[in-house]
């Protein structure tokens, strides 16, 4: 996107934020900041001018028509990078099957890291695109993809390498993580596995990952693994974003604190202990509302969370198992409609606290002079309460990245 473009006759530029604020917490989650019959300026893909009035010169206008101008939403948790699909386990839930009874019998986790092995990476690489152009579509600009159904060095580094491929060839944001100890290799004990990802797979990334995340929970990785993991890992300078408490009371949350995790990502279940755990702290809270409500588990306590003074971000955990939905609207609606937040306290989630629990905020996830222009255009007629309400109703108009 070269050259100077203008959006005009916008009739509300909403999720202004100043320059150097990374995210919202508390109270400050319930603001969201806009302009009426505004003006948006682009010069070379970043935000450059924004206000009311007077209209600056540009090489290329857009008419807004009255419609809305949002930051594109960012997606701090996805696992969009896998092969096939598990529609059959869909069928084991509606019989009445968990999550848990589906992964001792060698489904899940491991059952994507089969079909990821049989898969080679062209192909592998195609239907992650696929996936990768619906979100955008859906309106996210920013999105963290994990690895996680290889299970090996080998197969872990493919899907590191698409993740990478991914990054060339598409305008959105993307940030990789490595989560080797997303579950137990086929034919390993735990104990030979965590030895395995410490000694040969995190030393095999060279670079390929930006982060480095740990299924801490029952049944998976306890704390004393997940300690081990992170130990290791940040020989190497890669900071954690933990997966904790979507099962069980795990200790996650607690062990990412101590290691200094960018994020502790679905609580599902937590407790008092987790929300004091976290104050004070730079480790974003991450609630994943599309995986309660595909798998029938309990919705997070965000209301309470923000009441704290913490703050919240929401993200789609895009997966074939336990959310295979990528659309960020549907998440801020859920959030709204089961976890009672308000829009505004939802938006926000969804925009600049999806970007911090991702280490971008300083480059998207608001209406920032300097920051990327990933923007979401709406149709005539929208506003802020409406996008979440009339939650399968198109909005969007156009996506911009």
């Amino acid at each position: 996107m070269k050259g100077r473009i203008l959006i005009r006759n916008i009739g509300e530029l909403a999720g202004i934020v100043p320059a150097g604020v990374l995210c919202k917490c508390g109270e400050e989650m319930s603001r969201v900041e806009a302009l009426k019959n505004a003006w948006l300026l682009i010069k070379d893909g970043r935000i450059a001018e924004f206000g009311c009035g007077a209209e600056p010169c540009a090489d290329e206008v857009i008419d807004a028509d009255g419609g809305m101008v949002l930051p594109a939403f960012c997606d701090s948790h996805t696992h969009i990078v896998y092969a096939g699909s598990r529609e059959g386990e869909f069928l084991d839930k509606i019989n009445g099957l968990s999550y848990e009874e589906i992964a001792a019998r060698g489904g899940g986790i491991l059952n994507s890291a089969d079909l990821l092995h049989n898969t080679s990476e062209d192909q592998l690489y195609r239907q992650s695109k696929a996936r990768l152009d619906e979100m955008i579509a859906f309106g996210s600009g920013a999105i963290e993809i994990k690895s996680g159904y290889g299970l090996s060095t080998e197969d872990e580094l493919k899907m590191l390498r698409v993740i990478r491929r991914l990054k060339e060839n598409s305008p959105a944001l993307i940030k990789a993580t490595f989560l080797g100890a997303h579950a137990v290799a086929r034919g390993m004990t735990k104990e030979a596995y965590v030895d395995k990802i410490c000694s040969e797979m995190l030393p095999a990334i060279d670079g390929l990952a930006d982060f480095v995340d740990v299924f801490c929970d029952e049944g998976f990785f306890t704390p004393e693994d997940t300690a081990r993991i992170l130990e290791a890992a940040s020989k190497y300078g890669i900071r954690p974003k933990i997966h904790a408490n979507e099962l069980a009371v795990s200790g996650g949350v607690q062990v990412g604190v101590k290691y200094k995790a960018l994020s502790v990502d679905h609580l599902e279940r937590t407790t008092d202990a987790e929300i004091e755990a976290l104050k004070g702290t730079g480790t974003m809270p991450t609630m994943l509302p599309g995986s309660s409500f595909f798998l029938g588990l309990p919705y997070g306590r965000a209301k309470e969370f923000i009441a704290a003074g913490l703050p919240l971000a929401l993200a789609s955990d895009y997966n074939p198992g336990s959310s295979p939905n990528g659309d960020m609207r549907f998440v801020m609606a859920l959030a709204c409609i089961r976890m009672r937040l308000t829009p505004a306290q939802a938006f926000n989630a969804c925009t600049l606290n999806s970007a911090c629990a991702m280490g971008v905020s300083d480059q998207a996830g608001s209406i920032t002079v300097g920051k990327r222009a990933n923007l979401i255009l709406t149709h005539p007629g929208w506003n802020l309460t409406k996008i979440p309400y009339l939650y399968r109703t198109p909005f969007i108009r156009q996506v911009i990245l």
